[in-house]
């Protein structure tokens, strides 16, 4: 038979159990300042694989298709979007999701080794053009990853700030660039999801 002092141990461990938790599983620590682990080296690397000819002909030649959208039009297919993430049927969505470019930038994701979380390109109205993984919306056009890159001029970057994720416990930032043609003219912009805490890790810090 335990004695008082026993009992009273046992409550108290007991106790310290059920806290362990909160310090076994807290979250990954932010490595670093992103702007500070983005690189210029980093950013041109990304470069030479968005250089692949199906990234800005998959661009141009949405520009060309949408044109003429106007922003209730492109209102509407936002919400369309947004509509057929939780449907059946999803015309728009896959129609994206299948195309060349989304191909392409599934792949480069899956080589990255956990590098990128997503990648996205947008086209000159900031609707979506190709995408690694599907994307809450459709429109992009009234976001910070946007407006800071295609109406700067070809030579934009813009680094969110960092955000932890639960599902892979790691800090993610999107660097967003802008899109330019062969004579330096943008046309659109970039999303990629760097995995903080991966790059860090390559990096031995």
């Amino acid at each position: 038979m335990k004695s008082k002092c026993g009992m009273a141990l046992a409550g108290m461990l007991s106790a310290a159990v059920l806290a362990v938790p909160h310090a076994a599983f807290a979250k990954a620590e932010l490595p670093g300042d992103p702007n500070a682990l983005i690189t210029d080296q980093f950013i041109r690397d990304i470069r030479e694989w968005l250089a692949n000819p199906v990234v800005a002909l998959s661009i141009t030649s949405q520009n060309k298709l949408r044109k003429d959208m106007t922003q209730d039009q492109i209102d509407a297919a936002d919400e369309q979007w947004r509509a057929e993430r939780e449907a059946e049927d999803q015309p728009l969505v896959a129609a994206i999701l299948t195309n060349p470019l989304s191909s392409y930038l599934t792949q480069v994701q899956a080589r990255s080794g956990g590098m990128y979380a997503e990648i996205f390109v947008m086209d000159a109205a900031g609707l979506n053009v190709g995408q690694s993984s599907i994307t809450s919306d459709f429109w992009q056009g009234d976001e910070a990853k946007f407006q800071n890159t295609y109406p700067n001029g070809p030579d934009a970057v813009f680094i969110d700030e960092a955000e932890y994720n639960e599902n892979s416990d790691a800090w993610l930032a999107q660097l967003n660039m802008t899109m330019s043609d062969a004579d330096r003219q943008p046309i659109g912009a970039v999303t990629i999801e760097v995995n903080l805490n991966e790059l860090a890790r390559r990096r031995g810090l």
